[in-house]
């Protein structure tokens, strides 16, 4: 699966963006795309995901409720909406993919974007 981020921008605190990660290729074998950012100085961090058979989602705690997940079939694509967002949001973010693997189990995150920088200023 190949992977591409885009949507990443300069906001003002409590301002709103969105994220998209578009697939191709073997889309078919996904198990779940997630979103993990980046901040200068600081190690990646996962932010949220989306299950692929099912739709869950998951979110890590300094985003819960202020960000959701979802994706386009139609389209291949996942997206990020941003809201309330924060100076400390501030990061490069990274979609990433889990596949099935032929055993049937879902793989690691083995498929990264490039990354979109998203920058909020106070």
């Amino acid at each position: 699966v190949q992977l591409q981020a885009s949507g990443g921008g300069l906001v003002q605190a409590g301002g709103s963006l969105r994220l998209s990660c578009a697939a191709s290729g073997r889309t078919f074998t996904t198990y779940a795309v997630g979103w993990f950012r980046q901040a200068p100085g600081k190690e990646r961090e996962f932010a949220a995901a989306i299950n692929w058979s099912d739709d869950n989602t998951y979110y890590a705690d300094s985003v819960k409720g202020r960000f959701t997940i979802s994706r386009d079939n139609a389209k291949n694509t996942v997206y990020l909406q941003m809201n309330s967002l924060k100076p400390e949001d501030t990061a490069v973010y990274y979609c990433a993919a889990r596949r099935y693997l032929v055993n049937g189990r879902p793989s690691g995150y083995d498929s990264w974007g490039q990354g979109t920088l998203v920058t909020v200023s106070s």
